[in-house]
């Protein structure tokens, strides 16, 4: 936590996350996925990556959807450091609306 009560976020807390929803991954996706992270894949990543949000902007058609745009940005992160921050800080808003939301339903 820093002085003003907010927990801390590092890029290396994305990276974190990022390892273990691989390892929840299928065998063969999960290697897919590391060969794409591989340093010397940069260009083929960062096409990927471009390809994946500018899919997400175009949501309404059927086989694109909004989900391409979190991973197209995740893709991207390897590449832009700058991003790692504010995609945990969103990971987290997002786990924490979730467990709110399904607690309220609970009750």
């Amino acid at each position: 936590m820093d002085a003003t009560g907010h927990e801390t976020v590092t890029a290396r807390d994305w990276d974190d996350r990022v390892a273990r929803l691989t390892e929840k991954l299928p065998a063969r996706l999960a290697r897919a996925l590391d060969w794409l992270r591989e340093p010397s894949r940069r260009i083929i990543r960062i096409v990927a990556a471009l390809l994946f949000i500018f899919g997400g902007v175009f949501s309404i058609l059927p086989v694109l959807g909004l989900w391409m745009l979190p991973v197209g940005l995740a893709l991207l992160s390897e590449d832009v450091p700058g991003l790692k921050v504010p995609l945990e800080r969103s990971a987290r808003w997002i786990g924490a609306t979730w467990a709110r939301v399904t607690a309220s339903f609970k009750r």
